[in-house]
């Protein structure tokens, strides 16, 4: 019978294994994009999780994925994917879609061409900064999904000189053609030549948004910069360069998603 914090694996003396290679079973689960951390909990708590065919109730079971035989719900739990997880500094005037009919330039097009990754979400045409490319389509949805509420962050140059009465509407909600924007937070960080510098953080995603919001208050977007999408900050990536997301980035990224689910 496995207990907490014992591996599910039976070693044999001669190939003992190292403890690296052993997860939790409630993170293995998650890992292979069926459930997140919590759901993958509660199976095990309903007993609908079996390892090398005992069912396993407690949490902190050990388990080697690859080596022993994990099931949920009767399905062997098969390995995980590897994903491929990027950002990109997105320069202005470049479409967020994998192709565009009309020819324009694509996020696609600043992007190596290995696997068929695909943009998070949207940036408009005339805006500028983070986007982030995946072939994971479970976190994506995850923070594209409005009822998430996940935090957006942008840089704005607005035109004139924006007061603080401006302001505090920004930050109560805009009435826009399709209805009444929420909260968002608003900082003046500095005037720049007769014109206001913004950080604008939303937790819904509008098309335009931000610039619909200030044309309303009479200030329209003069550059728009995004800066972080949860908690993936931009940084100095220079604009139209990309990376591969660190390991930590993206654990910060599954966890954020985990905590809202």
């Amino acid at each position: 019978m496995l207990t907490k914090g014992q591996s599910a694996t039976k070693r044999r003396p001669a190939e003992a294994h190292s403890a690296s290679e052993r997860v939790r079973l409630h993170k293995a689960i998650a890992a292979a994009g069926i459930s997140s951390r919590r759901q993958a909990e509660a199976l095990i708590r309903s007993g609908r999780v079996s390892v090398n065919g005992h069912v396993v109730r407690e949490m902190g079971v050990q388990v080697e994925p690859g080596r022993d035989e994990i099931r949920v719900n009767g399905q062997i739990l098969q390995a995980a994917q590897k994903h491929t997880y990027l950002m990109l500094h997105k320069p202005g005037h470049v479409v967020t879609t994998v192709s565009d009919p009309e020819g324009r330039q694509t996020v696609m097009d600043f992007i190596p061409r290995e696997r068929r990754l695909f943009p998070v979400g949207r940036l408009d045409f005339d805006s500028e900064g983070l986007v982030l490319l995946t072939d994971d389509g479970a976190l994506a949805n995850r923070l594209m999904h409005p009822r998430y509420e996940h935090e957006r962050e942008y840089i704005v140059l607005a035109k004139g000189r924006v007061a603080n009465e401006a302001i505090n509407r920004l930050r109560a909600g805009v009435d826009l053609d399709e209805g009444r924007t929420a909260p968002a937070r608003v900082q003046l960080i500095e005037h720049v030549s007769g014109d206001t510098r913004l950080r604008i953080v939303l937790r819904e995603g509008r098309k335009r948004q931000i610039r619909q919001m200030l044309k309303k208050v009479g200030h329209p977007v003069r550059r728009l910069v995004r800066v972080r999408i949860g908690s993936l900050l931009l940084g100095d990536l220079p604009v139209g360069q990309w990376r591969t997301l660190t390991p930590h980035e993206v654990r910060q990224l599954k966890r954020g998603v985990e905590s809202k689910a």
